[in-house]
């Protein structure tokens, strides 16, 4: 009998645990993926080491390859936080959210997803949007519950808004990428570095080329006058800073001593 030379992973139950658990989440940042793998540990198999969160997830990867589903990692679009999110790769989100929302909620996130798109900042009003509701397939909704739905979107994290103003969370770029590229060739948006879809970002006004925040952050980081990397003009806009768990894990730790002196201190 010949061996397949590829390694397969073997699920156990803590791996089970942690899908059904980030599966609850729809997307969870890099810290709180390794506290739930350790939660996990702990439940199931608390004498066994911690495996390596990479190894852990292609592990996983390996099992889930034959169902068509991924965990797969990502980083948000406006400071370079890493993200995790399990993705159906067999069908779109949106067909995927028919569970959840009705005809009609779902044509409403097809709207503000367009008007996402097309815009050139990567938002789209509130405003914009409910404008919109009069256009929507299916029940007849108002104005009043369509602001309830966006929120709901924002919950479920379909959705970021920042005042007043609608993006996409990272959850639905890591789940909708390829249908955003299929669906919208024309007016689909990709980075310079990474080459991955964008939605937010800054752009070149000489050429035109545009970058994620973070991709901005990492290229120049070194550059005291930073050029364009494509036509070589000056970069226009402020550099971002790029996103630095140590940096972030300090200053926490100097915020929970602050407390605990001011707990001391009463």
């Amino acid at each position: 009998m010949q061996c397949s030379t590829r390694r397969m992973g073997i699920m156990t139950d803590v791996h089970r645990r942690f899908l059904q658990l980030l599966m609850t989440h729809g997307v969870l940042e890099e810290q709180a993926v390794k506290r739930l793998q350790k939660h996990c540990y702990k439940v199931h198999d608390r004498n066994a080491a911690v495996e390596k969160l990479e190894d852990f997830i292609n592990n996983i990867n390996s099992v889930l390859e034959s169902l068509y589903i991924e965990v797969k990692k990502g980083v948000t679009e406006d400071d370079g936080r890493p993200v995790y999110a399990l993705v159906n790769l067999a069908t779109t989100s949106i067909s995927k959210m028919a569970s959840d929302f009705a005809e009609n909620e779902l044509d409403l996130f097809r709207k503000a997803l367009e008007l996402i798109i097309d815009s050139e900042s990567g938002f789209a009003s509130s405003t914009n949007i409910l404008n919109l509701v009069d256009q929507l397939k299916g029940k007849k909704m108002r104005k009043k519950e369509a602001e309830q739905v966006l929120q709901k979107f924002v919950q479920n994290k379909w959705l970021i808004e920042k005042e007043g103003e609608f993006t996409l969370h990272s959850r639905a770029i890591l789940e909708m990428e390829q249908y955003i590229r299929e669906t919208y060739p024309d007016s689909v948006k990709m980075c310079n570095i990474c080459h991955s879809l964008l939605i937010q970002g800054q752009s070149c006004e000489t050429c035109g080329i545009r970058m994620h925040l973070p991709c901005v952050a990492k290229y120049f980081q070194s550059n005291s006058e930073p050029r364009c990397p494509h036509c070589n003009d000056y970069w226009p806009h402020e550099i971002p800073e790029i996103f630095n768990p140590e940096k972030e894990r300090e200053a926490g730790i100097s915020t929970s001593n602050k407390k605990s002196l001011r707990s001391r201190q009463h």
